[in-house]
């Protein structure tokens, strides 16, 4: 992916010191050293630009280039915590290969924290830039167009293993948790490396920055960190720990291999039952994330307004509760949780 590249394009402007780009090349940037940019998005309707924060750790020595991203949706602050804490504890001088930090990449989300992109197309609509990719910068609205930007002058030149940070949506909260498509073996490699709570083996989402990379043939997982707009420290923890074995595994920091899957006895499946509200009321879950559920065991129940139990939720599978809502007050076809299950064991 990294033939015949476009240089490093300084556009000359300056934001808080930073200089701004809008092309990257990282086999032009100095080794040894920590480079920050502003990478030049698309434009507002103003004429301005989005900008997107970028840094990149270019090692002493050659090596493989690993992307990691935080904020494709504007609600997800645990990403952002996790990447610039991996950040801070490499050493460039003592690397081979590079690392690119990518941060806030839906901008006008992040700026509200909010999980989608407020255009001002048809009166305001809201688009999820993760539905987008690999984008287009002649396609139909600013989202699109900046996800090609982003694709074209950033991620695809120079990106060999990808690794993109999320949280679950606002009202709702996530295990520590990954997607990933354990067909590959190389993928499969990477995924166990993380000890994390449950990985789910999927092909991914058409429109998502991981398919994106999929479809380019680069290695990638989605990592969940848990609940959105705010900081966990204990799921931060597991994730800069399984980043940090990607990154020794691929030889670009030395070290030994830390705590994997293996040794938190991560709990694998292949499919999703989702339950979700029959009617509108205040939700009480019976189970908590992580809780192994069978079978006919209730779940949650809803009341309404005067008290009065309006809906009761039963599990049909075995398996492990993967991610749950926040919100107590549930409209009718909302997410009430999710079970991960591996539905090729019977039992």
């Amino acid at each position: 992916m990294t033939q015949n590249l476009q240089a490093t394009t300084l556009t000359g402007d300056i934001i808080q010191g930073v200089p701004v780009i809008s092309h990257l090349n990282v086999k032009d940037l100095e080794p040894g050293k920590k480079h920050r940019f502003f990478f030049q998005g698309v434009q507002m309707g103003t004429g301005q630009h989005w900008y997107v924060p970028v840094m990149v750790a270019k090692g002493d020595r050659d090596g493989k280039c690993i992307s990691l991203t935080a904020g494709v949706h504007g609600d997800e602050l645990n990403p952002v915590d996790a990447v610039q804490r991996i950040m801070a504890g490499l050493d460039p001088t003592k690397m081979s290969g590079t690392v690119i930090a990518v941060y806030d990449l839906s901008r006008p989300a992040k700026e509200y924290a909010q999980r989608k992109w407020l255009t001002a197309q048809n009166g305001g609509t809201l688009i999820d830039l993760n539905r987008v990719w690999p984008g287009d910068e002649a396609g139909i609205n600013a989202p699109i167009r900046h996800a090609g930007i982003l694709w074209n002058r950033l991620f695809k030149p120079n990106v060999d293993v990808a690794l993109d940070y999320h949280t679950a949506a606002t009202g709702t909260e996530y295990t520590m948790f990954i997607f990933a498509d354990l067909r590959n073996s190389e993928i499969r490699q990477l995924a166990e490396l993380f000890p994390v709570e449950q990985i789910k083996n999927d092909p991914g989402e058409h429109g998502t920055l991981e398919m994106a990379f999929v479809m380019a043939g680069v290695p990638v997982m989605t990592i969940e960190i848990g609940a959105p707009r705010s900081f966990d420290a204990r799921k931060i923890a597991m994730t800069i720990g399984g980043s940090m074995n990607v990154l020794k595994h691929y030889k670009v920091i030395e070290g030994s291999i830390d705590r994997t899957a293996k040794e938190a006895k991560t709990f694998f499946g292949d499919t999703f039952e989702v339950i979700r509200s029959t009617t509108g009321g205040y939700l009480e879950l019976l189970v908590d994330l992580r809780d192994y559920v069978k079978p006919g065991q209730k779940v949650a129940l809803q009341r309404n307004s005067f008290g009065d139990v309006v809906a009761e939720y039963q599990a049909s599978v075995r398996g492990e509760v993967a991610l749950i809502a926040r919100d107590a007050l549930s409209e009718p076809g909302s997410r009430v949780m999710q079970i991960l299950y591996d539905s090729t064991n019977p039992k």
